[in-house]
């Protein structure tokens, strides 16, 4: 594996040279103790990070110029004049540039080792504000995907986010992709899928609908594409498995490309919440080899989550019995059971439909899992949308607490969006924790045709819980329902508008700043059971720190969900550059395969500046809805061309379909 390259600047503004390095910032601090020939003197910094605007987070400290490191982890935070004279002659220095300089950014729900086997082959349209771009992207990605490979879209956007307000139409995707199947997944209510997909999954006028899932018909009987949540998620995911999946060397590229991805947005940690299809121990072995080999660039603390019905139990007595939480290192450790626990406790966030009533068995199956883990010491994340879920599953975590103390666990309910303060004190009486996630974000406005915009204005009531003294911690739910983007979550948290730019909360339920920045950095280690090893820059902590390329205490509020990072370190050690930064951080290899949307897109799109969206904004004010019948063109590749005057079909197309008028 190529070595990481370190850093060296010189004290004065914006000069950097680069040195070589270590393989890894999990294995410098291993390095430099295992070889004292390495080591620089006692007390003087490997690293310091100078000229920044530091929010430290630290409230002893709360604001510094220059920060030092030595051996991964922070010796001091302060004023120029107080750390530049810490410095010794082997000391790397960087300048920040007068930057805004924050701990790393940690993510308390987010499924990034699934997404890391399958973020190669998919086309996000996270952060795409207009449909006729993101069809003018799925027609270059169907240009250029091999057979039998498919084209996805896995989640992260909502139609909300498009200034059509709409989604792709079927005819429109078979349209685009008349031969290669083609699986879009919008958030946890339905999926597309084109003729070519259809018959990939073999699905006919025979095939019936799934428990909780239905395979939508057209009059002759015939499926039409469209597979919708009723009210679970599990006919979607069970159709998305079908598809082609990476080899495992690819799949290894795959997730050090998601993981540089969440760093370029900030993101030094994340705890996984297992997921659907994600099996344990096998499809950790890709995670774990990377771990071991010293590649990893976010530090991974992982649940896991039971994938068998009626087998739950067994599943929690086995690996009860073979690992426990903490096992591992600063880098990647089992953080414990969840965010399923058993299969009829799980309520599906569809908010298109009814809320869906748990069944009878839920405390009859849940009761003994909770009772071993309680028993084990094992925490718990539990997946619960509706407040009566929630009702029921805290009357289970009260019987087996009368029996089995849960203080000191850490255990936490996930989502919570309707919860009453009730509950919230129950919660707290167990000592337990609420982790929140921006899935109203891309949902609100679902919520609120269902619900109202009373209910929504509590959806979840952040302010109260942390008002009532339960432990918050924020995150995505990426990659399937929300994107990964953490920035998409602060700018929620302060605003509380969703991506389509409705209001939903009130003064009442928003958060300043700094403290929706805390529920994303040191509030996220309560959930870790790691207090006082991250989310501040502080000493003794690990040098997990951001240097940001806009001030996220000084730009428009609409502006904060732009934020990117300059700079990203883990450990002191650059794991994403950009600009000024761009030679620190070392280099990937290409995204595999060569066909993968990575390679021509990325990941989460910048929004278009002012100007540069008029191409796609006439589609949507056009006639057609679809491909014109008459010219047969589609508007997303039309207006991403000059008009062809030496084709007449694309000539016509080319001017956004005026066929119309005729």
């Amino acid at each position: 594996m190529p070595n990481r390259r370190e850093l060296m600047t010189h004290a004065a503004a914006g000069t950097v040279a680069l040195a070589t390095g270590l393989a890894s910032p999990q294995l410098r601090a291993q390095t430099m103790t295992s070889n004292p020939m390495t080591q620089t003197d006692a007390g003087t910094p490997d690293l310091i990070l100078f000229n920044g605007r530091i929010t430290t987070l630290d409230r002893s400290n709360p604001a510094a110029q220059a920060v030092a490191v030595k051996d991964g982890r922070i010796v001091q935070a302060g004023s120029e004049a107080e750390i530049m004279p810490l410095a010794g002659p082997a000391t790397r220095k960087i300048d920040a540039g007068g930057r805004r300089v924050i701990p790393g950014l940690i993510d308390s729900h987010m499924h990034i080792i699934r997404g890391g086997l399958n973020y190669n082959m998919e086309l996000r349209w996270d952060g795409v504000r207009s449909l006729g771009q993101a069809l003018e992207m799925l027609k270059s990605q169907v240009d250029n995907t091999p057979a039998p490979q498919w084209v996805r879209v896995v989640g992260g956007f909502t139609e909300h986010q498009f200034a059509e307000k709409r989604l792709p139409t079927l005819e429109e995707i078979n349209a685009i992709a008349p031969d290669t199947p083609v699986f879009i997944l919008h958030l946890y209510d339905r999926a597309l899928l084109n003729g070519a997909a259809l018959r990939a999954v073999g699905y006919t006028k025979d095939t019936p609908n799934p428990p909780g899932g239905e395979i939508v018909h057209d009059s002759n009987g015939n499926p039409i594409g469209l597979l919708l949540a009723k009210p679970n998620a599990t006919i979607l995911y069970a159709t998305l498995a079908k598809g082609p999946k990476l080899p495992p060397e690819y799949q290894k590229n795959s997730t050090r490309h998601f993981m540089r991805e969440v760093n370029r947005l900030g993101v030094t940690g994340v705890i996984d919440a297992g997921g659907g299809f994600q099996n344990y121990p096998d499809d950790y072995a890709i995670i774990e080899e990377l771990h071991r080999e010293g590649q990893l660039t976010v530090r991974i603390a992982y649940n896991l989550f039971t994938q068998k019905p009626k087998e739950e139990l067994a599943d929690f007595a086995r690996w009860t019995g073979t690992v426990t939480p903490g096992q591992g290192d600063d880098s990647f450790r089992l953080n414990g059971a969840g965010e399923m626990l058993v299969y009829s406790a799980a309520d599906f966030e569809d908010f298109r439909v009814e809320r869906p009533d748990m069944p009878p068995s839920m405390e009859g199956d849940l009761e003994p899992v909770v009772r071993l883990l309680a028993e084990k010491r094992w925490p718990w994340r539990l997946h619960a949308t509706y407040n009566e879920t929630i009702s029921r599953a805290l009357d289970v975590f009260e019987k087996v607490n009368r029996d089995v103390p849960l203080q000191g666990l850490n255990w936490f309910f996930d989502h919570a969006e309707t919860i009453t303060d009730r509950n919230i004190e129950r919660i707290a009486a167990l000592g337990g924790g609420i982790a929140v996630q921006h899935r109203m974000a891309f949902q609100g406005e679902y919520f609120t045709e269902r619900y109202g915009a009373r209910a929504a204005e509590r959806s979840p009531p952040i302010r109260r819980m942390l008002d009532m003294g339960v432990p918050v911690g924020a995150g995505t739910d990426a990659t399937r329902v929300a994107s990964y983007n953490p920035w998409v979550s602060l700018s929620w948290l302060v605003t509380g508008r969703t991506l389509g730019g409705m209001s939903l909360y009130p003064a009442s339920n928003r958060l300043d700043r700094e403290t929706a920045l805390r529920l994303w950095t040191e509030a996220n280690t309560w959930f870790s059971n790691e207090p006082g090893k991250k989310g501040q820059i502080a000493p003794g902590q690990l040098a997990d720190m951001v240097v940001l390329e806009a001030d996220y205490f000084d730009v428009p509020d609409d502006e904060i969900q732009d934020i990117t990072a300059a700079l990203t370190l883990l450990g002191g050690v650059p794991v994403h550059g950009a600009g000024d930064f761009s030679n620190l951080a070392p280099d990937l290899p290409p995204a595999m395969p060569d066909w993968s949307p990575v390679r021509r897109f990325g990941g989460y799109q910048e929004r278009a500046q002012a100007g540069k969206t008029t191409k796609y904004a006439f589609a949507s004010l056009c006639g057609c809805a679809s491909a014109c019948n008459v010219h047969g063109h589609a508007h997303a590749g039309a207006w991403g061309s000059s008009a062809p005057v030496s084709d007449e079909r694309s000539f016509w197309g080319a001017l956004g379909c005026a066929c119309w008028a005729f």
